[in-house]
């Protein structure tokens, strides 16, 4: 494994708020990153995803102030940033503040607050750090100021925080992911009703693990990326007579071949299948267990590859070593155009995979790949008090 992880815990972010504030805080609370183990680019078109929150987290040390002066700092920056309580807005706020500061706003900021923030998330590797952030901060905000919101609220929160202070039209997958993770179980969520279910994935009982080979790609948009794929998803729903391509299956693929143009037909395809490939996946883990899945998890980045064409070379590359190195499946993961790809592997090969990954991408020249295995872990909670 090439996985260089940060100790962070609850009682070193606990230690570090002392130091930056002078004082304890009053409690530690932590929310989890989350991979999506399959459902791509569906969660927009009011589809199924299916993530699961992983053992990597962000801590969050928080304490209530009763001037109405907002402090965020963190340790991936040397300032702290601080903004009134009644003064939150885009306009107030940036960068990775951002993130805290709209859930405080989202929530319906009652009053001033101290928070240091400490996280091995990796960032930019499609693990969705920002929705650790903001699920950290959004239960320790909820309990302190006895809001009174449930998981699935929190969730929406955090959504509208990214949506409206943030700026980034999200979906909801992520927040719901880390706030609703359990031990050994994925969260199958539909982005319509916003119905949510726990699946137990039993990994570990069939000997499997899940790894992350992060490519150290930065997100390229060299089509214009996520805008382009989302309209074109929005062109082919209204040509073909539907409020949203959830509401078609493959019966219409040949009638969307017909009204289509090359491209959008394709975008539509890969939803559409998608679509059916989460929800398969789910009957089959049901059914015949994580042994079964392998063939919808790489159909599904050959999906994203050819017909929603959101993959770059490094994670192709990625994928095809996992494949040729035993893993049960392999896909990109995440939004595409970099970031990373995972791989359901033996437990046994997974050594042998995180050799041969990087001594493929040293032959082919791409930067050193970061390797490493995560298991479904709990949601979003408090850790300790203070």
């Amino acid at each position: 494994m090439t996985a260089i992880r940060n100790e962070v815990s609850a009682e070193g972010t606990a230690l570090e708020f002392s130091v930056r504030y002078g004082y304890q805080p009053t409690g530690v609370w932590s929310a989890p990153g989350r991979v999506n183990l399959i459902g791509e680019h569906t969660d927009y078109n009011e589809g199924f995803v299916f993530p699961f929150a992983i053992n990597r987290r962000t801590y969050a040390a928080v304490a209530l102030r009763e001037d109405g002066v907002c402090r965020v700092s963190s340790s991936f920056a040397d300032e702290a940033v601080e903004v009134r309580f009644d003064a939150i807005s885009r306009e107030s706020v940036a960068g990775w503040s951002a993130y805290p500061f709209g859930v405080a706003w989202a929530l319906g900021a009652k009053s001033g607050f101290d928070i240091y923030i400490d996280s091995d998330v990796p960032v930019g590797a499609g693990l969705s750090s920002s929705a650790a952030i903001e699920c950290a901060v959004a239960v320790a905000l909820n309990e302190l100021w006895a809001a009174g919101f449930d998981k699935r609220e929190l969730a929406r929160i955090g959504q509208r925080a990214e949506n409206e202070i943030v700026g980034a039209p999200t979906g909801i997958m992520d927040q719901s992911a880390s706030l609703l993770g359990e031990l050994d179980h994925a969260v199958f969520l539909d982005c319509r009703t916003l119905e949510a279910r726990a699946e137990a994935l039993g990994f570990a009982a069939a000997g499997l693990e899940l790894v992350i080979i992060d490519t150290r790609v930065e997100h390229r948009h060299a089509d214009g990326g996520y805008k382009s794929r989302r309209e074109a998803c929005e062109r082919g729903a209204a040509t073909l007579g539907v409020s949203s391509l959830r509401d078609l299956s493959s019966a219409d693929l040949p009638r969307a071949a017909e009204l289509l143009d090359d491209v959008t037909y394709r975008r539509v395809k890969h939803v559409i299948t998608e679509n059916e490939r989460v929800l398969e996946t789910v009957e089959t883990l049901r059914e015949r267990g994580p042994k079964a899945i392998g063939e919808l998890l790489y159909a599904s980045h050959v999906s994203m590859r050819d017909d929603f064409e959101i993959s770059v070379d490094e994670l192709d590359t990625a994928v095809e070593t996992s494949m040729r190195h035993g893993a049960i499946g392999a896909r990109m993961t995440g939004g595409g155009f970099g970031g990373a790809a995972i791989a359901l592997m033996p437990i046994e090969r997974i050594g042998e995979l995180a050799l041969a990954i990087e001594a493929e991408f040293e032959t082919l020249g791409y930067a050193k790949p970061n390797t490493f295995v995560v298991s479904a872990a709990p949601g979003a909670h408090r850790e300790t008090n203070y």
